[in-house]
């Protein structure tokens, strides 16, 4: 995507201790990076709202600019046809995570209430408020309409049990931004062995999530 629409350079914050100043065309990268990976996982990742807030920031500046160009002019549909493709990748990033949190949403509670102090929130403010209320409210909805109906022994159900869990063994294909070596792989069969593979900058490969969920997370690797 251009940046030919975007002002100015945008703080996001990585951790409490620093900042990084990122040009539109990173800002942009960013947000492409972490939809695709949204997208592709079986599982809810690591949330950013930082850098939604920021592309939220920029697009509102943008629209501002173009109330301000003449009417015909060319520059103004190729920019709106540039914000479009922006609030399309934005809105479909978004929406891939609420629909992992209605999915999952036992797991992923359970997931973010058992995270380690200093480990990144998996939920935004919002999520988290939304993944309550879908909580509650789907309980609310089995009492109403079933368990109350059941023998006394069995009125209540435990969510995480009654919800599958994202399947982490699905095979995803990725793309190697950084060289990775020595990736350990577990066995498909019992008459494998496990064994090791290196990853090269730039090749692309077919692999459990499982085994490279942590170089997603470190963006050492994107899914494709």
């Amino acid at each position: 995507m251009s940046d030919a629409t975007f002002e100015d350079e945008c703080d996001v914050n990585q951790d409490d201790s620093q900042e990084d100043v990122m040009t539109p065309a990173e800002l942009i990268a960013k947000l492409e990076e972490a939809w695709l990976n949204e997208k592709f996982s079986p599982e809810l990742l690591e949330n950013k709202s930082e850098v939604v807030e920021c592309v939220m920031e920029q697009l509102t500046h943008m629209d501002a600019n173009l109330q301000r160009v003449k009417k015909g002019d060319m520059k103004a549909s190729i920019h709106r046809m540039e914000i479009d493709r922006i609030r399309f990748v934005l809105s479909s990033y978004l929406r891939s995570r609420l629909q992992k949190i209605e999915k999952f949403f036992p797991h992923v509670l359970e997931k973010e209430k058992c995270r380690q102090a200093g480990e990144p929130s998996l939920l935004s403010p919002e999520e988290f408020a939304f993944a309550k209320e879908y909580y509650s409210n789907t309980e609310a909805y089995l009492k109403a309409v079933a368990l109350k109906r059941m023998p006394p022994n069995l009125q209540t159900v435990d969510m995480l049990k009654a919800v599958p869990e994202p399947c982490l063994d699905s095979f995803v294909f990725l793309r190697a931004k950084e060289s990775q070596e020595n990736i350990l792989v577990e066995p498909e069969t019992d008459d494998q062995r496990e064994y090791v593979v290196d990853l090269e900058e730039g090749s692309q490969h077919l692999m459990r999530y499982r085994t490279i969920a942590p170089l997603v997370s470190t963006g050492a690797v994107q899914l494709i």
